[in-house]
């Protein structure tokens, strides 16, 4: 059985870039995920935001469905942020369900447009003591839960972030902000160690700064 001790960003459509800064500000090289074959040595996987049913669809053209599924199933954890979020809900109201690897109810776009995007700070007790920027955009609802399935953040009528044992759901999208508390908190609910201090992505105008690179001598 291969060793799960990588990072993996599902790497067909949406916000990959933003989540490939994050880890690697935390000290994480993550795999970007374009074939079925890049499972094997994945201790978690983010599906990011984007457009869900554009990802189901290269999903199944590409056959990563079955393997994916798989890989959960033998340990790899999910976290799915936004269109994420909607993949792998076992539930989605009026419409059909697609991975359904987390007992949770997703009503989709339920903010309406484009335009009724939108940021807040707000407190996320098990993820950090600080309060955390979210950004939300044309984000779902989570709007049930099962029983296995702890809340993490609840906001006026409906679940924002959500857990099992082996998923995490965001409705919004924590790539977005500097925050790097809910990657962090993904990352070590892998198993996978942090070996950066930071608790904001640096500036990409100043990453290189930051980046393990060997100096060539002048």
């Amino acid at each position: 059985m291969a060793k799960r001790d990588k990072i993996g960003v599902l790497d067909l459509q949406g916000g990959v870039h933003e989540h490939v800064y994050h880890l690697q500000a935390l000290g994480i090289e993550p795999v970007r995920v374009k074939v079925a074959e890049q499972f094997d040595d994945l201790a978690g996987l983010i599906l990011p935001g984007g457009e869900s049913t554009c990802l189901i669809r290269l999903l199944n053209i590409f056959e990563i469905t079955p393997k994916l599924k798989a890989a959960h199933a033998d340990g790899m954890k999910i976290w799915g942020t936004c269109a994420g979020s909607i993949l792998i809900a076992n539930e989605i109201e009026n419409d059909k369900a697609h991975l359904q690897l987390m007992d949770i109810s997703v009503n989709r776009n339920a903010f309406g447009f484009q335009l009724d995007s939108f940021n807040t700070k707000v407190l996320v007790p098990k993820v950090s003591n600080d309060e955390i920027d979210l950004t939300f955009i044309r984000a779902p609802k989570i709007t049930k839960v099962g029983e296995n399935v702890e809340v993490l953040l609840k906001l006026d009528d409906y679940i924002a972030a959500a857990e099992s044992e082996n998923c995490l759901a965001t409705v919004f999208h924590p790539e977005l902000t500097p925050s790097l508390a809910f990657h962090k908190y993904f990352v070590e609910k892998c198993g996978v160690t942090v070996t950066s201090d930071l608790t904001e992505r640096p500036d990409r105008t100043s990453w290189m700064k930051y980046a393990r690179y060997t100096e060539v001598s002048k």
